[in-house]
């Protein structure tokens, strides 16, 4: 694991990976409404950011963009949860979000990146991404209604 913050600028706005300045408030309000984690219970979304390396863009401290990456900081990671709230959209914020996070020295390195969209995929060919070259290869256990029944 990095021992230093790692942090970037770009006019008004910060990314940091520093934990302590997560705001799972603020994450949590939006992944709640999102379309891949409608009704994510809050201690789900803590969870989650306490088992990831997870980056959040502020303007004047306020977060305002969020990434995760699901790790083991080696030879894999699992991109997840990103999002630009909407007023902060159209600046580029998600692409250099994603592209400034991937630079992070735990991230450097490894031998698969993997991400799922629905809707984005200019975004992300734009720092790298590709479709599965072997999608074949690849198996998945989804449950999209999760979050909406009792624990």
């Amino acid at each position: 694991m990095s021992a230093a913050a790692f942090a970037a600028t770009r006019g008004d706005y910060e990314l940091s990976d520093d934990v302590a300045r997560l705001d799972i408030d603020a994450i949590h309000a939006f992944l709640s409404g999102a379309y891949w984690s409608v009704g994510i219970p809050r201690e789900r979304v803590a969870r989650a950011l306490a088992n990831s390396l997870a980056f959040a863009v502020y303007h004047r401290g306020a977060t305002v963009g969020f990434a995760r990456f699901v790790t083991d900081r080696a030879t894999f990671a699992y991109l997840a949860d990103v999002f630009v709230l909407p007023e902060h959209r159209g600046h580029g914020l998600a692409t250099w979000l994603v592209g400034t996070a991937l630079t992070h020295p735990d991230l450097m390195g490894l031998r698969r990146v993997l991400l799922a969209t629905r809707d984005m995929h200019a975004l992300y060919a734009g720092v790298g991404f590709a479709p599965l070259a072997r999608p074949e290869r690849f198996m998945e256990i989804h449950d999209p209604d999760v979050y909406q029944r009792p624990a």
